[in-house]
């Protein structure tokens, strides 16, 4: 995924910007950068690899060497950023949250358009940020250029650039991830995720809409260009890649998670008998709380999270590195799990791995029965606009590997979708077998109408594809 953050102040903005990226290190991977624009020095940059320090750690020393008030940043999923560029637009740094899924094809344009070369390479690739910001200076001005690049991606691309006199920020076309301006004395900020900037001193300004562009200076705000009508903001962000303090489109992540867990204890309510209702750490706890409040089953935590040293699991490139981690991380309980019935939510199964092993580390340590409610629907497609998840290929899918098995290789949209139909035979097979391979003693997903609900928001402008695999 990855976090992007920006300050336009009157004052010094490193210090702003340093804690503002460092809030959104629950999104990262890999890399973190600063690039900060000041009278004296002109344009200043750091990049570091934090794949195995805190953005925090590697940054330190930077922020007593950085100068300037206005100020972009990033954790970058896996490209480095942010980029300085010089082009017939005028100077400026770029950093983008996204995902590009016709990147050869764009190549191809940017060489016919006269871009001549590309310096920047991300495992192999042209690095997406350049990408963008080569597409940007096809054409006359800023804003045309950031629509320019949106409509030719094909994916999701949310934009912060950094020039000497401001910040521009452009949210997706679609809406696919969010953008916010924050505001407070001396200082306006933009950030993907809603809490970075309350900490800071900071309150909520503006949501950007769908496509919008907006121009921030340290005196307020303009906008370039308006929102679209359409929406397409991913569902999964509540699910499990925000941080439980922010909103999107006005909707809490913690409050939506608690609502998530309510409706699994509705489904369940007089079919299941267990002693306690546990969350798998963290983005799993507030469904937790919320099926634990609406059944009166006691809420328990059979297992706690090391937290001081361990990162989330999701982070190393390699499997193997992300079951150990998983494992490594939660310290059980003995007598809340001897004997005992536990219910267990998770926020999702993507692979099963790290599940199963929890489930097994829990009857290894005397567990009666385990059963197994994800907060969300089964993820039977692969994202096609966010870089949600390491998965190389939809087989990597859990549901995916089963459909094979039942189905082959030439399985049609129209089967896909009868598997992702919660009331259908094919989905409780699924379901079952996915049961029978984990080890659980009984598995309900939370289904995707009830996932819908929580959202107090029109639908059609959530995106589900991972779901439904409706675009």
């Amino acid at each position: 995924m990855g976090g992007i953050f920006g300050v336009a102040s009157k004052e010094s903005c490193v210090m702003d910007l340093f804690f503002g990226i460092d809030y959104h290190s629950h999104l990262g991977t890999r890399r973190g950068g600063m690039a900060v624009y000041g009278k004296n020095k002109g344009f200043d940059r750091a990049i570091h690899n934090i794949e195995n320090s805190p953005f925090r750690t590697k940054f330190d020393r930077d922020v007593a060497e950085l100068e300037g008030n206005l100020g972009i940043g990033c954790i970058s999923d896996n490209e480095p950023q942010p980029l300085l560029v010089r082009s017939h637009l005028g100077d400026f740094a770029i950093t983008t949250v996204g995902k590009i899924n016709n990147m050869d094809d764009l190549v191809e344009l940017s060489f016919k358009n006269g871009c001549t070369h590309f310096l920047e390479q991300s495992g192999g690739s042209v690095n997406p940020t350049e990408m963008v910001a080569s597409l940007i200076n096809q054409k006359s001005t800023l804003t045309e250029g950031i629509r320019y690049a949106q409509e030719r991606i094909d994916g999701s691309m949310t934009i912060l650039l950094l020039t000497p006199e401001g910040l521009v920020g452009a949210r997706d076309r679609l809406g696919r991830t969010p953008l916010v301006i924050g505001k407070k004395e001396n200082a306006y900020c933009m950030s993907f995720e809603s809490h970075a900037y309350i900490n800071l001193g900071y309150t909520d300004e503006k949501e950007l809409g769908p496509g919008e562009i907006v121009y921030v200076t340290p005196e307020g705000y303009e906008v370039w260009n308006t929102p679209g009508d359409k929406m397409r903001i991913c569902s999964f962000l509540w699910v499990y890649y925000g941080y439980p303090t922010s909103s999107y489109e006005g909707v809490n992540v913690e409050e939506m998670r608690c609502e998530c867990g309510s409706r699994l204890a509705d489904r369940d309510a007089g079919e299941i008998s267990v002693d306690s209702v546990a969350g798998v750490p963290d983005s799993g706890m507030a469904a937790a709380i919320g099926y634990a409040n609406r059944s009166g089953v006691p809420l328990a935590r059979p297992f706690i999270k090391y937290t001081p040293t361990w990162p989330r699991s999701f982070m190393p490139t390699q499997q193997s590195q992300r079951n150990l981690i998983a494992r490594m991380k939660l310290i059980p309980v003995h007598k809340l799990i001897k004997g005992k019935r536990l219910l267990m939510i998770d926020d999702s199964i993507v692979r099963g791995t790290q599940l199963r092993e929890t489930t097994e580390f829990l009857y290894d340590h005397g567990a009666k029965e385990v059963h197994i409610r994800p907060a969300c629907p089964p993820l039977v497609y692969g994202c096609k606009y966010l870089n949600f998840s390491r998965s190389k290929s939809e087989l990597d899918l859990i549901t995916r590997r089963i459909i094979l098995q039942r189905e082959g290789p030439d399985v049609s949209a129209q089967t896909l979708a009868d598997y992702a139909n919660p009331d259908s035979d094919n989905y409780r097979q699924m379901l079952e077998e996915i049961r029978l391979q984990l080890n659980f003693t009984s598995l309900k997903y939370l289904r995707l109408d009830d996932l819908k609900s929580t959202l107090d928001m029109d639908p059609c402008k959530l995106c589900t594809y991972c779901w439904d695999g409706r675009e």
